[in-house]
């Protein structure tokens, strides 16, 4: 009985020394994130960034003019709804029901009253804050709320779990809008971000994109707002302008791939910005193999993000990061949202997927792909215009961290397959 009763403690001891295991990154996550919300609440401080102007170049036959700054971005957005002719395709991530968002909200009402066919997505998880009374709509807007608990009936279906990440705008067949730039106050002067507008043959895509999404997650029902959107499309593509679209329904995540190969051919420079940077071990190899064969890879990341959970799980790539010669940059003074990259003066993309598992292998998301030397060059003078504001990471300055660093890091490496 005493050698029974010795192996049963023995084996109590053992299955709670591992759930203490398992749960602590989870426990120390949740501390983390309660304690960071506790001291932001309430704070609101003016900032003040360099930011360049927005630029327009020539790509082929399109126009792509390049924001930096919400204000700007909004004000040009806005003077699109309120031209529109025929019809506004609009889809946010966040849609506050502050200034910004109310303004977009009466724009998009009094373009649908004047006889222009409105479509608006927004997602549901992400505008559980936002007040109810906000997100109620006219009926002459044809409205789709992503839902919260998409899975449905099939909650084994992990295609079924990504959230609607995407940021777009088409206005007719004239201009398009996509990139980082969530539809909120605090994005138009609070936060650095990066959008992208085209005009001309690029914007079909870009509609394309819109239609297929309403289509695969509209309700089969025969509400005027859930019908299917047709689209007679022009039959010309613009050879140097490509959309790469994740669809986590059909398993689809091409943009990883898009980043992968351009890095991968890289020579010259490589120069990427992230929100969130928590790659897989490949993506990381890629850089480092990059910066070991002589190219200049520069990482912007921001000093401090609005997931002081995710900066810290970043952290455990540094290491490898800085000792094959990669530069770390961390963007001071405000939140530092853009998703773009330029690679050896020709390549570009500017999008709404972040350098992170939920973005490349899990989230509705979509990224263009420009390849022309003159969009390259606008967005290199813009990550030099980042650059200024931000401080590089030493290798001396990593390796003097302090033991408590250190350790915080290594219990939430558990967590680096989850975000």
């Amino acid at each position: 009985m005493r050698t029974r009763s010795s192996a049963e403690t023995w084996l109590t001891l053992v299955r709670r020394v591992l759930i203490g295991v398992v749960a602590a990154p989870f426990v120390l996550a949740i501390g983390m994130t309660l304690i960071d919300s506790y001291r932001r609440r309430g704070k609101h401080r003016a900032v003040s960034f360099p930011t360049a102007p927005p630029d327009t170049v020539s790509v082929g036959d399109s126009e792509v003019t390049t924001y930096t700054f919400g204000d700007d971005l909004y004000a040009d957005m806005l003077a699109a709804i309120e031209g529109a002719q025929r019809q506004v395709l609009f889809e946010t991530y966040i849609w506050k029901g502050d200034e910004v968002g109310q303004r977009f909200k009466a724009a998009l009402e009094a373009a649908a009253a004047r006889g222009v066919e409105v479509y608006c997505i927004y997602d549901g998880l992400a505008n559980l804050v936002v007040s109810p009374r906000f997100l109620r709509f006219p009926p002459s807007l044809k409205v789709l709320r992503y839902p919260v608990y998409p899975a449905g009936l099939r909650p084994f279906d992990l295609s079924r779990y990504g959230r609607d990440h995407r940021k777009i705008l088409v206005v007719d067949d004239s201009v398009g809008f996509v990139g980082g730039y969530n539809i909120g106050s605090p994005y138009a002067t609070e936060w650095r971000d990066t959008h992208v507008r085209i005009t001309g043959p690029g914007v079909w895509d870009l509609k394309r994109a819109f239609a297929d999404f309403w289509n695969l997650n509209r309700r089969r029902r025969f509400r005027a707002s859930e019908r299917p959107l047709l689209l007679e499309t022009a039959s010309s593509w613009e050879p140097t302008i490509r959309f790469h679209r994740n669809v986590p329904r059909l398993w689809m995540f091409p943009i990883r791939g898009m980043y992968i190969e351009a890095i991968t051919r890289a020579s010259r420079n490589i120069w990427l910005t992230t929100a969130y940077f928590l790659p897989d071990q490949d993506f990381v190899r890629a850089l480092t193999d990059a910066a070991r064969r002589g190219v200049d890879v520069r990482l912007l990341i921001p000093a401090k993000s609005n997931h002081v959970v995710a900066d810290w799980i970043s952290r455990g790539y540094f290491s490898q990061l800085l000792d094959a010669g990669v530069k770390v940059l961390r963007y001071r003074d405000a939140m530092m949202h853009s998703k773009t990259a330029t690679i050896d003066g020709t390549w570009s993309t500017v999008g709404t997927a972040n350098i992170d598992r939920l973005s490349l292998t899990g989230n509705y998301e979509i990224n263009v792909e420009i390849i022309h030397p003159a969009l390259a060059e606008s967005l290199e003078n813009v990550f030099r215009v980042d650059e200024s504001n931000s401080l590089e990471l030493t290798k001396d300055e990593w390796e003097a961290r302090d033991i408590y660093r250190r350790f915080t890091e290594f219990l939430l490496n558990p967590l680096r397959p989850l975000l």
